[in-house]
């Protein structure tokens, strides 16, 4: 065993049984950031809060919730709303933070996007974020299951059928995912266990890998700027703080996030006691009536996009089902469908600027005619900006990359 001698307080004590301090320089005050970035930077720890709160408004909930047919609708509408002190608090600030949690992921994704951040050396940062996209759109759609809503219910029906168009193995695979032949107890017990236990375990882990991933490339700038961190961090530790081009996590940067994460903190309890009606569907106070089917089922809005382009092969269903499952991973090959080796901000590269402002303006028109009825002019709108969302990843996207190799060559 190794020889410890007495410690001289409670940090040092831990230190020597724990090595405390080695591993707040690796992961803290000597894990190094650069200093040309903004606030946009600060979104990922903005996410972390949000699932932090996220967890804890979560559990409040579970002490009341009853993942029953029978009692769950009952069980959020009334007892947590109605009977449990400031249970309306925890319910708002469940449903408000989810949805301004995929506000702010929206944001960190096309911010990484814009300034080139999932490029040299960084395919990691940006396959685990979006496999954390992915995982946070599961547990999303999994708590949306649970009030027991007519939309809670419909939804559900129609996204697990959708595994009914996988061949050979999709109609036993919808039963085997509902646990029965329509959604009903099982179902919501099996989505009870994946939103409360499973999937959050799941994106603790992969948010730890996400970190970790920053690790060896380092955080990009807003200049796209390679940085030698080593040299950089050297001056810093000699006292040339104002020459060295970047800072330590801890205390600076991480100073940065938190004022940062505080003024959408503000924002969020705003919302929460005042403006919550957007993150909750009036149809979804009406109890689950499987006999009662809604004159239009939508899921909620940062689905929309990709809600529409299911719907967007409005002639063939089988077509719509391969499009929605090629949307929710494309962009994951986003570093090499970009095959410029230029890793710039989007203004300082001329065509890849239009393309990145044709994709948001091609989302947000898909996300408008997601919650619209797929009929009459809705329905060829809804085909023509589905093939343009297509057209501009795997189509224009490469050409215009290829040819800005050609032009800095």
């Amino acid at each position: 065993m190794a020889q410890i001698e007495k410690a001289n307080g409670i940090v040092d004590w831990l230190d020597k049984r724990l090595a405390i301090k080695p591993l707040m320089k690796v992961l803290m005050t000597e894990y190094w950031i650069p200093k040309n970035i903004n606030f946009l930077w600060a979104m990922g720890i903005v996410l972390v809060v949000l699932f932090t709160l996220l967890v804890i408004s979560g559990l409040f909930l579970l002490m009341y919730y009853k993942p029953d047919t029978k009692l769950a609708f009952d069980s959020v509408n009334y007892t947590i709303m109605q009977e449990v002190k400031y249970g309306w608090l925890w319910r708002h600030l469940h449903a408000v933070s989810a949805s301004v949690c995929f506000l702010i992921i929206y944001i960190h994704m096309f911010v990484a996007i814009y300034y080139g951040s999932y490029k040299r050396g960084r395919e990691m940062i940006w396959i685990t974020g979006m496999v954390l996209f992915g995982l946070f759109s599961a547990e999303a759609f999994s708590g949306y299951m649970l009030p027991w809503g007519q939309m809670s219910y419909w939804a559900a029906a129609v996204i697990t059928n959708l595994f009914g168009g996988i061949p050979v193995i999709g109609p036993d695979l919808v039963v085997w995912i509902r646990g029965n032949f329509i959604v009903a107890d099982a179902t919501l017990t099996r989505f009870f266990m994946l939103h409360v236990v499973l999937l959050p375990v799941v994106i603790m882990i992969v948010i730890a890998i996400h970190f970790y991933a920053l690790r060896i490339p380092h955080v990009n700038n807003a200049y796209g700027e390679e940085i030698d961190f080593e040299k950089e961090a050297e001056k810093f530790k000699a006292g040339n703080k104002k020459e060295s081009k970047v800072i330590p996590f801890w205390p600076m940067f991480l100073s940065k996030d938190f004022f940062v994460a505080s003024f959408f903190l503000a924002i969020l309890f705003y919302l929460t006691c005042y403006h919550y009606s957007f993150a909750l569907d009036p149809i979804n106070f009406d109890p689950a009536d499987h006999l009662k089917t809604p004159p239009h089922i939508y899921p909620e809005w940062y689905f929309l996009w990709s809600y529409e382009i299911l719907r967007g092969f409005f002639f063939s269903a089988d077509l719509g089902l391969i499009a929605f499952g090629i949307a929710n991973v494309i962009f994951m090959l986003l570093p090499w469908l970009d095959r410029s080796n230029v890793v710039a901000p989007a203004h300082k590269r001329p065509a890849f600027m239009v393309w990145f402002w044709l994709l948001v303006i091609d989302m947000i028109i898909l996300t408008i005619y997601g919650k619209l009825p797929p009929t009459g002019i809705n329905a060829y709108i809804g085909f023509a900006v589905t093939i343009a969302f297509f057209a501009l990843l795997f189509v224009v996207l490469p050409i215009i990359t290829k040819l800005e190799n050609k032009k800095n060559s």
